[in-house]
């Protein structure tokens, strides 16, 4: 599907914004690149998370590790490489959890959920923007730590990754 008419009002360096025309109605969407979230299980049974400041939410959130997919980068690719900066978590068995719309009532965000296990410890390199804190609960406890969650992509992976698991 295709809209009427489509026009760029916002260029960014992260998004654009776009109003489109379907039929009578107008939307604005937020045109994002995609993005990637994983859950990282090391060899002791750690799943890693992070703690960082979200300035829309004015507060700092545990999340999962997760970026923006680079021009030209394939998600699996990303997903590698922002693990490896936010956490410094590397290697292990990568699968593809799930890929979905983050928010499709006006964001063209896609995001890619994957899973490593048995990821080796390393060394961390965070941008400089970036002011993050490890938190590591072991796989066996996530259940008991949802309901000090407040990230969409985070419930949603570590929900998948507990289906999964039990299978």
């Amino acid at each position: 599907m295709e809209p009427d008419e489509s026009r760029t009002v916002y260029d960014g360096k992260l998004i654009d914004v776009t109003v489109e025309r379907w039929g009578d109605n107008e939307r604005e969407i937020v045109e994002h690149p995609g993005a990637v979230a994983i859950v990282a299980v090391d060899r002791e049974g750690y799943v890693t998370l992070v703690r960082q400041l979200r300035e829309p939410a004015r507060k700092r959130l545990v999340e999962l590790p997760a970026g923006t997919i680079g021009e030209g980068e394939n998600p699996l690719a990303t997903a590698k490489r922002e693990l490896e900066e936010e956490t410094g978590l590397r290697g292990g068995e990568w699968s593809e959890l799930a890929a979905f719309w983050t928010t499709p009532g006006f964001c063209r965000e896609r995001m890619t959920l994957y899973v490593a296990e048995n990821v080796d410890q390393g060394d961390a390199s965070p941008e400089d923007d970036e002011d993050v804190e490890l938190v590591r609960w072991p796989a066996a406890e996530i259940e008991s730590h949802l309901a000090e969650l407040e990230d969409a992509k985070t419930l949603a992976g570590l929900l998948l990754y507990l289906r999964v698991r039990r299978i």
